[in-house]
């Protein structure tokens, strides 16, 4: 009997990893340093398949990021007893970027820096269980009293279609997070919540929607 039945094949990983981090809008770089290793190891493991297949340790920290069996990424088969609790919850990445309630922070590197948990539960009764979710921070005062300096921002970065509401947004190399509204002749308007703050007007051609605002958090 051979060990195939028990694990997938390391091709089957490798397209499962790379599925994984697209899914999440976070890049094979950010991944191979949050695991401890350097810049292009994942991207080598994708594309080379060298190494063959993920350590332990580095599969394990990978399965638990994404909120996965270890199966998925070649581990062997798990014992159910021995995970109860796994894929109830969902990590999310956090990003070492902030998006600027203000003129417009410069985007850093879209690298996890760590992750918050959030139960699968919560998430479907926020209708939420399909995002593609990233946390950021916010920087700035323009969207007082809505969303405050170091407010942290839940991203949805499968609703990337204009359309009205808070969205994180890419103008060149600047990230604002902004209430989008539609313009028509081509154009969209960023608001600001902050009556300090004048109206932008931008050419959709200019304008990158990385993902709609669909929940925050912050200090009292």
């Amino acid at each position: 009997m051979t060990s195939s039945s028990n694990s997938p094949q390391p091709a089957d990983a490798r397209a499962r990893l790379l599925e994984l981090a697209q899914e999440r809008g976070v890049s094979l770089a950010g991944l191979s340093e949050m695991i401890g290793r350097n810049a292009s190891y994942l991207q080598q493991f994708i594309r080379k398949g060298s190494p063959r297949k993920l350590e332990e340790g580095d599969r394990r920290k990978l399965a638990q990021f994404f909120a996965i069996s270890e199966r998925e990424l070649g581990g062997a088969k798990e014992n159910s007893l021995s995970q109860p609790s796994r894929g109830k919850w969902i990590e999310v990445p956090r990003l070492a970027i902030g998006a600027a309630a203000g003129a417009g922070a410069m985007v850093g590197d879209e690298r996890p820096v760590d992750s918050f948990r959030f139960s699968q539960a919560w998430l479907r009764e926020q209708g939420l269980v399909n995002a593609q979710l990233s946390a950021i921070r916010v920087q700035g005062d323009s969207m007082v009293p809505l969303l405050h300096d170091g407010d942290e921002i839940l991203v949805d970065r499968a609703q990337r279609t204009l359309r009205d509401g808070i969205h994180v947004v890419r103008i060149g190399d600047a990230l604002m997070v902004k209430r989008l509204a539609a313009s028509g002749r081509g154009q969209a308007t960023l608001l600001s919540e902050n009556a300090a703050y004048p109206p932008i007007a931008v050419a959709l051609g200019e304008l990158d929607i990385i993902g709609r605002v669909v929940w925050k958090s912050g200090r009292l």
